[in-house]
């Protein structure tokens, strides 16, 4: 049994699925049916932290947990095309969802022979996350909690007085982490349209991450 400290930079995504038209009141009490697409725009690089505990369970095999904070961004767009058909309004709304996902990474790890100083290796797990941001006042909200599977490749470095690990892992999120009430909580009418535009979202994140040993 062994521990390390983690840093890392991160890219952060998102998948949503659009409702279609849609039929809003909005704030003089009219109903208006509205047709907006959401997507993100842009993706912005994150950091992330944490610690490491890890068990070798034979030659080949160990099991790893990591406690890890993710500060990060995404840019999320909304075009209004039935103002977009008119050509007189501007018809994109955007926002900047700040996240802080506190994550508990559940690793097994299948390594190869170690050659010299090195030894390559796969990894595969699940990483329950609380997202700390969750109760921002955007169009849109996210739920508190989501899980993720992550895959990746890495390469151990055996240096004098520590192992340096660098690892790419793909993690994609297993529930739909969007909050549907929250649409029934927003007070401005003319937000409606935009947080209606949205039935699912689902995250995804590409980590560059540096073990130390």
């Amino acid at each position: 049994m062994h521990f390390g400290v983690i840093v890392g930079t991160h890219f952060q995504g998102m998948e949503f699925g659009n409702s279609g038209p849609v039929t809003f009141t909005d704030a003089d009490g009219t109903e208006t049916e509205s047709l907006v697409t959401c997507e993100q725009d842009r993706w912005d690089m994150g950091f992330h932290v944490g610690v490491l505990g890890e068990m070798r369970l034979s030659e080949y095999f160990a099991a790893r947990v990591a406690p890890v904070l993710y500060f990060g961004s995404r840019h999320v767009s909304f075009r209004d095309l039935r103002l977009a058909a008119q050509g007189d309004v501007e018809p994109f709304e955007r926002i900047d969802l700040k996240t802080v996902y506190v994550a508990c990474s559940m690793d097994l790890i299948y390594a190869a022979k170690r050659f010299n100083n090195h030894r390559p290796y796969v990894m595969a797990g699940i990483a329950p996350m609380l997202n700390l941001s969750a109760k921002s006042n955007d169009y849109i909200r996210m739920k508190p909690t989501e899980v993720f599977l992550e895959v990746g490749i890495g390469c151990d470095f055996y240096l004098p007085y520590f192992k340096l690990r660098p690892e790419l892992k793909f993690m994609y999120s297993l529930t739909d982490g969007l909050n549907k009430d929250y649409k029934s909580e927003i007070k401005d009418k003319n937000q409606h349209k935009y947080a209606g535009s949205v039935n699912s979202a689902r995250s995804s994140i590409v980590a560059l991450t540096f073990y130390f040993e």
